[in-house]
């Protein structure tokens, strides 16, 4: 039975983990596989201040918020009691954005050389070349079938081999080639997984949203509402301002040729009575219509010029016939 210390640590945490999820619900939920202690020191120094690092056991994390779930409902700890799977830890935002927390965790990156077992990050080629290593070291590469030579008193490679693939495990002669040869093929830093916010939890992926893409995506399901309303002939907030525009277009050709006016069409009648003031003051939009003239002009002397050698070619005709 635990001793009555560490009962009192564990709630300790427990309601630390809970306040936190309570009243901070912007963190980031972090891999920390093979993250060095020195290296998550380095992460906890550079966002003191602005941030809260939190890690634990994970039987220890789902009990916290098993609690916390019992307790406040509506926080949204059960959705991230559930993802609680692996080597996982928080970053809970204080006074800072989540995508600053990202930014800083990409300064604190830290190179490992391969070992024996682990699986690879990262393809990698042993390239073509010399390597530096002596003739009585080729075993090495025999071991992985590396063809080689001697030149100059060293081992070189004829050409390049991948040594390591991606999601593979490293065997343990690759492992000892590579530190031999000093490859550090892999960098290791904290992983964002997933963002818990506002009581529900997100993948990674949201975070590389730009505002641009979410204004877009907006714009098009206003566009969509709008044009549902029209059709079905119900008036929302967004389909409105079209029907409007349509109506003052309707009354608008209704009064164009009578004397009736009102304020609004007066523009309209002035440009139907000079549409060539009108083009002075906006050569762009008159642009595309004297091109067109310009165009029609074109086929019309060249229609002339064809009916003209048409009429040459009867005058000769009828003079030596």
């Amino acid at each position: 039975m635990p001793s009555a210390e560490k009962l009192a640590k564990k709630n300790e945490y427990f309601q630390k983990l809970i306040n936190l999820c309570v009243n901070t619900p912007s963190a980031l939920i972090v891999k920390i596989d093979h993250v060095a202690s020195k290296q998550m020191q380095n992460i906890r120094i550079a966002l003191r201040g602005k941030a809260v690092v939190l890690m634990g056991k994970n039987t220890m994390i789902r009990k916290a918020l098993q609690i916390g779930h019992e307790q406040y409902p509506e926080a949204g700890m059960d959705a991230l009691r559930a993802q609680m799977k692996g080597n996982l830890g928080f970053i809970f935002a204080t006074n800072c954005s989540l995508d600053a927390i990202e930014e800083c965790l990409g300064k604190h990156v830290l190179s490992s050389a391969a070992k024996s077992g682990q699986s690879s990050t990262c393809d990698l080629d042993i390239p073509a070349g010399p390597t530096g290593m002596d003739p009585s070291q080729t075993s090495f590469f025999q071991t992985l079938n590396i063809a080689t030579k001697i030149v100059k008193g060293q081992i070189e490679t004829v050409s390049s081999y991948q040594i390591l693939k991606k999601g593979e495990k490293v065997s343990a002669s690759a492992a000892v080639l590579l530190t031999k040869l000093g490859f550090k093929p892999f960098d290791y830093k904290m992983e964002v997984e997933m963002v818990f916010q506002d009581a529900g939890v997100f993948p990674a992926a949201v975070l590389k949203i730009q505002d641009s893409v979410l204004i877009q995506k907006f714009m098009s399901g206003v566009a969509n509402m709008a044009a549902f309303s029209r059709e079905v002939g119900i008036p929302t907030e967004a389909g409105l301002p079209h029907a409007m525009g349509n109506a003052f277009r309707n009354v608008a050709s209704l009064v164009s040729d009578i004397s009736f006016t009102f304020k609004e069409v007066e523009t309209v009648k002035a440009f139907l009575e000079n549409p060539e003031a009108y083009a002075a003051a906006n050569p762009v939009a008159s642009a595309p219509a004297a091109g067109g003239n310009a165009v029609a002009e074109k086929k019309e002397a060249k229609k002339v010029e064809a009916e003209e050698e048409e009429e040459e070619g009867d005058v000769d005709f009828d003079l030596f016939g």
